[in-house]
């Protein structure tokens, strides 16, 4: 039975619906704001995959800090949508999603960060 990983499977899913969404903005003449909104919703899920295949703890954390920071993008983007009313639409949803993306991004990396300290100061002990 394959274990579920639930980033990869929220990133996957959002990505999903920023590509949907970006669809909407290009038909209501939205170019430019959308086309970076496409960029950073989709490189979330793109680093999530990667950490997949990291090749050490530091490697795995560096790979989930740039899917973070993508999120933290994703997030002024939607939020320049909304608020610039550049075209009219309900973001809410977006945002509710990537505010969850972000806090289980952060809750991962802050748990990887202490366990890969315990293991540095066994390490130097021993």
């Amino acid at each position: 039975m394959k274990k579920e990983n639930v980033i990869k499977e929220k990133s996957f899913a959002f990505a999903l619906k920023v590509i949907a969404l970006y669809k909407v903005l290009v038909e209501r003449k939205e170019y430019v704001l959308s086309k970076q909104l496409l960029r950073s919703g989709t490189s979330i899920g793109a680093n999530v995959e990667e950490s997949t295949a990291a090749q050490s703890t530091n490697d795995f954390i560096h790979k989930l800090s740039i899917a973070s920071k993508e999120a933290r993008e994703t997030k002024y983007w939607l939020m320049l949508l909304q608020q610039g009313k550049l075209v009219d639409y309900n973001y809410s949803p977006y945002l509710k999603d990537i505010n969850e993306i972000i806090n289980i991004l952060t809750s991962i990396i802050k748990t990887m960060q202490e366990k890969d300290s315990k293991l540095e100061n066994i390490n130097y002990k021993t």
